[in-house]
């Protein structure tokens, strides 16, 4: 079981019993914070962290790719990066998040956000991880290492995008371990949708798990 609530604009679940852990900002796709992205609050609960989740829609989630995309073309980025610094700053006040610095974690359209709040708080993030959503900047001043998950076979996410991230963390003297699942598709961690991929999931899940344990840990 988990600790878990709904407070505007985001969603936070912690470990049951009271218990502290390392915060994770988690970022929803472009469908809105639906009930696969709390679910994945709430897995990181359970297995110890502090997870918050900033809502970039007010609410609104949609299922529908072309509804998906109108809703993203829609949104004001400086906003939604605020929404994203408002969770950051709700899990470094939070009384039982505790470790070395905060994760983010991102899907999608919120892979790029993940990437950003690493630059935008380069002090405070240590664990940056995305999944099929590359991004952009400078890295020179970041602190975070950066693990992505990519999907084979995606019309949504070009490679040309992922290796101009990946060159560019690279750049900046940072740590980076991009992983590419064979027949996979976009969406393929997301159990709602026909591109769900359970192996493939489980092996990133497993893996996203390891990689922030060990960076956002006291011991590291």
């Amino acid at each position: 079981m988990t600790d878990h609530n709904d407070f505007s604009p985001a969603y936070i679940a912690a470990p049951s019993g009271g218990r502290s852990g390392p915060g994770v900002v988690v970022i929803h796709a472009f469908w809105g914070l639906n009930d696969v992205f709390k679910g994945f609050c709430d897995r990181l609960a359970e297995a110890g962290f502090v997870a918050a989740a900033p809502d970039l829609y007010d609410g609104v989630v949609v299922t529908e790719i072309e509804d998906a995309f109108r809703m993203a073309d829609a949104l004001k980025s400086d906003q939604a990066m605020e929404k994203v610094l408002g969770a950051a700053r709700a899990l470094q006040a939070h009384p039982r998040v505790c470790g070395k610095g905060l994760g983010a974690v991102g899907f999608s359209l919120g892979g790029s956000y993940a990437v950003a709040l690493s630059t935008v708080e380069p002090q405070a993030v240590k664990a940056v991880v995305t999944y099929y959503g590359a991004g952009e900047g400078t890295f020179d001043e970041a602190t975070a290492a950066y693990l992505g998950h990519f999907a084979e076979n995606d019309p949504y996410e070009e490679t040309e995008y992922i290796v101009g991230l990946e060159e560019a963390i690279r750049a900046g003297g940072k740590e980076v371990t991009f992983y590419t699942y064979p027949d996979t598709s976009h969406w393929f961690i997301e159990e709602n949708r026909p591109e769900y991929n359970p192996a493939a999931a489980q092996t990133a899940w497993e893996r996203t798990l390891a990689f922030l344990r060990e960076r956002l840990s006291e011991k590291h």
